[in-house]
C-alpha cells in the first residue's frame, strides 16, 4: 500500500509540474515577491497532495519567533520535503542553490522564477561574491534567505558538517539567523521513492544575532540549537532506531 500511495504522489507531481512550470515562466514580468506568491503555490499543492496520498502531515512549533523583517533561515536538511514546506509556513524566501539545478527541465524553470541565489560551487571566490551581492539585493526586496548549513541532505540521526559560509554572509549583511529543526527524513527518506505516513515535527527557534560575532561563534550556536532540539524529538520508529544514529 505504501508503494502504491507513493506512486500516486509521484504521478500527481509529474502531471502538475510541466504545465505549472510554463505558467511560472509567464509570471516573469511580475515583481519578484508577487511572482513568488504565485510560483510557491506549486509547493503548497504538492504538500497538500502528499498529505492526501501518503498521509504525511506536519506540525509547527515556534512560529511566534518569526520576525517581521527579513532574516536568514538556517534549517536542518533531511529531505526534499522542507524545500517545499518551508515556503508554506515561513515568509517569502529565496534559496541558495547549485546553479546546475536551474537546468533541470520544468523543475529548474520554476526555480529560476523564485529569484534564487544560484552559485557555482566549483568557483568559491565567485560564489562568495554572488552570495554577498545577490543576498543584499534579495533582502532589500523583502525576501528571507534560506540556507541549509550542512550543504546536503543528511539522514535522520546523523549530523553533517555545518559550514560557516552562511554565518559569514549573515554577519556581513547584518541580518539575524532563524534556526529550524525538523525530522522530515523519517517520513520522506533521502533519495527514496517511498513516503511513510506520519507527522513531521518542525521547530522554529528564536532568532540568533550575528552583529559583531565571528562566523565560528554564530555557527556553533546555530548547530547547538538545531541538534539539541533534534535530540529531544520523539523516539524514532523501527526504520530509524536511535542507536543507529551515527555520523
Amino acid at each position: 500500500m505504501i508503494w502504491f500511495r507513493s506512486a500516486l504522489y509521484w504521478l500527481g507531481m509529474l502531471v502538475v509540474t510541466p504545465p505549472y512550470a510554463i505558467l511560472c515562466l509567464l509570471m516573469l514580468p511580475l515583481p519578484p515577491v508577487a511572482r513568488y506568491r504565485f510560483v510557491s503555490k506549486w509547493s503548497r499543492m504538492m504538500i497538500f497532495w502528499l498529505r492526501v496520498t501518503c498521509g504525511v502531515k506536519y506540525r509547527v512549533e515556534g512560529l511566534e519567533n518569526v520576525p517581521k523583517q527579513p532574516v536568514m533561515i538556517m534549517s536542518k536538511h533531511q529531505s526534499a520535503w522542507e524545500t517545499m514546506a518551508l515556503q508554506e509556513m515561513l515568509p517569502p524566501m529565496v534559496f541558495v542553490l547549485k546553479r546546475e539545478l536551474l537546468k533541470v527541465p520544468f523543475f529548474g524553470w520554476g526555480l529560476r522564477t523564485l529569484s534564487p541565489i544560484a552559485i557555482d560551487r566549483g568557483n568559491r571566490s565567485e560564489a562568495q561574491r554572488l552570495l554577498m551581492e545577490q543576498g543584499r539585493n534579495r533582502l532589500g526586496l523583502g525576501f528571507c534567505i534560506l540556507i541549509f548549513p550542512e550543504g546536503t541532505r543528511v539522514p535522520p540521526g546523523q549530523r553533517g558538517h555545518y559550514k560557516q559560509g552562511g554565518a559569514r554572509l549573515a554577519s556581513e549583511l547584518h541580518v539575524p539567523i532563524l534556526p529550524v529543526a525538523l525530522n522530515s527524513g523519517e517520513f520522506w527518506p533521502r533519495n527514496s521513492f517511498l513516503k511513510w505516513p506520519g507527522t513531521i515535527t518542525v521547530k522554529v527557534g528564536p532568532v540568533i544575532p550575528t552583529a559583531d560575532r565571528t562566523a565560528n561563534a554564530i555557527m556553533t550556536e546555530v548547530e547547538g540549537w538545531i541538534e539539541g532540539q533534534l535530540a529531544a524529538f520523539p523516539e524514532r520508529g523501527p526504520r530509524f532506531p536511535r542507536d543507529a544514529a551515527t555520523a
